[in-house]
C-alpha cells in the first residue's frame, strides 16, 4: 500500500534531527519502557547487503498478454481462503480468493481511499469468477476495508480478519487502522459461492502505545503509520493461534534514536544518518485467547526495522521442516537513507515462532522486480508449497519513480496500472537460502 499520513514539517524535523544522539545502555532501558522490545532487529548491516541477482529477480512480463480477473473492477492485495493450517482451502470443489478492489476507471493512486473486499471463486484454480462484495454495505467497520486473512475451520465456519480503516460515515478521510473480525458460513452450488449466517463485526486489536505505535504517537513527523494486514497462523508445534500484522515500533519521534542493535556493527553505526530514526516499521503478533478467535492478546513484535524501513506490509508465516519462515513486502522508497533496496518480497527464518529471526540469504531479499520494470508486481504472498502470488502494479513507466508516477494524469495511471493477478512464481526454500525456480500461469495459487 502506498499512502502517507503526515508530511514532513521541515523546521520541526531539523530541530529533531539535530538533537539525534546514540543512546547509552542506560538510556536503552528508558526506551524499552516506552515500548521497544527484545524483538529481532533487521539491521542496517544486513540490509546493506541487499543485491538483486539471478536467484531473486522475477521474470519480466507483458501486461498486455495477461487477463484481467474482472471486466468491472481492478484488484490489488489478494489472499486465498485458507484452512486453519495455512493450506489453500477447497470448499465443495471451489477455491475462493479475496482482493481489495475498486471499479475500473478509478484513479489507481487513489484506490485505497475507497477499497472494498470482493471475492472470486474457481473450480480449476486458474480461471476466476466474481462472486461479489464480501461484506454487506454498512455492516463492516471503517470507511473502507484494507487487506486481511480468511480461514475456514472444521465446522465450515469462515473466520474473517480484516483492516478497518478510517471511521464509518466520516465526512473527511482519515487513516486510523484497527483489526476487526467477523465469521460466516459458506454456501456453494455447482456454479456459485456465497456467505450467510453472519456474526456481528468486532474490533479485536488496536495499537497499544507500548509495543505498537498509536496514531497520536505517530503525529510527530513520521511519514507513514500502520496497524493493519492481519494474517492468521496456527502454530503446528503448539497448536495455538496467532495474528501477525503490519505495525510501527512504539514511541514518539523525539524518543527514538538509532542504536548499535539497529546498525548491526560499529561500521554501520558510523555511517547511519540521523534521519534514519524516522524509520520504525515492525511486524506485530497477537495470541488468540479464545477458541472462537474473537479475543487476542498483543505480544512484543516479531521483527523491527528501526532505522532501516518505515513500512513492512502484509506478513505471512509458514513452517517448513522444523523452521519458521516469516515473509513481508515493502517498497524501495520505504528504506531509510543510505540503503538502496528494490521493491520486493523479504524473508526471515527462525527455529521458533517468537525467537530470533535471521534474514534469508543474508540480507532478507527473496524476490525483486526486474530493473527495467521496477514496479511490475507487489504484495507477494508465499503459499505453503512455495508458490508465490502477487498482483500487477505499475508497468512500463519509462524510468519514472513511484512519486513521479503518482503525479501523472489519471489517464496515464490507468493505462500503466495492472490491477489484476500477476503470473505466480515458484520459490525454492532450503534452510536460510531461497531461489526462484521460474514463473507459473497467471492466477495459480497452488
Amino acid at each position: 500500500m502506498k499512502w502517507k499520513v503526515k508530511k514532513f514539517i521541515q523546521p520541526v524535523l531539523a530541530a529533531i534531527v539535530g538533537a539525534s544522539v546514540i543512546l547509552s545502555h542506560a538510556d536503552v532501558s528508558v526506551l524499552n519502557a516506552q515500548g521497544s522490545s527484545a524483538a529481532t532487529n533487521w539491521t542496517r548491516e544486513a540490509a546493506a547487503q541487499i543485491k538483486p541477482d539471478a536467484s531473486n529477480i522475477a521474470p519480466k512480463f507483458d501486461k498486455n498478454e495477461l487477463q484481467a480477473i474482472s471486466k468491472d473492477f481492478i484488484i490489488w492485495d489478494t489472499w486465498p481462503l485458507q484452512e486453519m493450517n495455512g493450506h489453500p482451502a477447497i470448499v465443495n470443489g471451489h477455491k475462493i480468493i479475496f482482493a481489495l478492489s475498486v471499479p475500473k476507471g478509478s484513479i489507481p493512486g487513489k484506490r485505497h481511499d475507497s477499497a472494498q473486499i470482493r471475492y472470486f471463486h474457481s473450480n480449476d484454480g486458474k480461471s476466476w469468477v466474481l462472486g461479489g462484495l464480501v461484506f454487506e454495505e454498512g455492516k463492516s467497520f471503517g470507511s473502507r476495508q484494507w487487506a486481511g486473512s480468511f480461514v475456514i475451520d472444521k465446522r465450515g465456519r469462515v473466520h474473517m480478519f480484516y483492516t478497518a480503516t478510517g471511521r464509518k460515515g466520516e465526512a473527511q478521510l482519515s487513516y486510523g487502522q484497527k483489526i476487526a473480525t467477523v465469521d460466516a458460513d459458506v454456501v456453494t452450488t455447482n456454479r456459485s459461492v456465497s456467505f450467510t449466517n453472519w456474526s456481528e463485526h468486532k474490533i479485536i486489536l488496536e495499537a497499544d502505545g507500548t509495543y505498537y505505535q498509536t496514531e497520536e504517537q505517530a503525529a510527530q513527523g513520521d511519514q507513514s503509520y500502520a496497524f493493519r494486514d492481519p494474517y492468521y497462523f496456527l502454530d503446528p508445534k503448539s497448536g495455538e493461534g496467532y495474528l501477525l500484522f503490519s505495525a510501527n515500533s512504539s514511541g514518539k519521534l523525539e524518543q527514538r534514536a538509532c542504536l548499535m542493535e539497529h546498525a548491526g556493527s560499529a561500521d554501520a553505526m558510523r555511517t547511519t544518518p540521523p534521519e534514519a530514526k524516522f524509520y520504525n516499521g515492525s511486524i506485530g503478533i497477537a495470541k488468540a485467547t479464545s477458541g472462537s478467535l474473537t479475543e487476542f492478546k498483543l505480544l512484543p513484535p516479531l521483527l523491527e526495522a528501526n532505522c532501516v524501513n518505515e513500512e513492512l506490509e502484509r506478513p505471512n508465516v509458514m513452517v517448513k521442516g522444523n523452521q519458521y519462515y516469516l515473509f513481508l513486502k515493502t517498497h524501495g522508497n520505504k528504506f531509510a537513507q543510505g540503503l538502496n533496496a528494490p521493491e520486493g518480497l523479504y524473508g526471515f527464518v527462525s527455529d521458533s515462532l517468537t525467537a530470533e529471526y535471521q534474514p534469508l540469504n543474508g540480507s532478507g531479499l527473496v524476490i525483486a522486480n526486474p530493473d527495467d520494470n521496477p514496479y511490475q508486481s507487489y504484495s507477494w504472498m508465499v503459499m505453503s508449497n512455495g508458490t508465490v502470488i502477487s498482483y500487477v502494479d505499475y508497468v512500463d513507466v519509462d524510468g519514472k519513480n513511484i512519486h513521479e508516477v503518482g503525479e501523472q494524469s489519471p489517464e496515464y495511471q490507468i493505462e500503466h496500472f495492472g490491477g489484476m493477478l500477476a503470473p505466480s512464481l515458484k520459490l525454492s526454500i532450503t534452510r536460510d537460502q531461497t531461489s526462484l525456480l521460474g514463473d507459473k500461469q497467471q492466477g495459480v495459487f497452488k
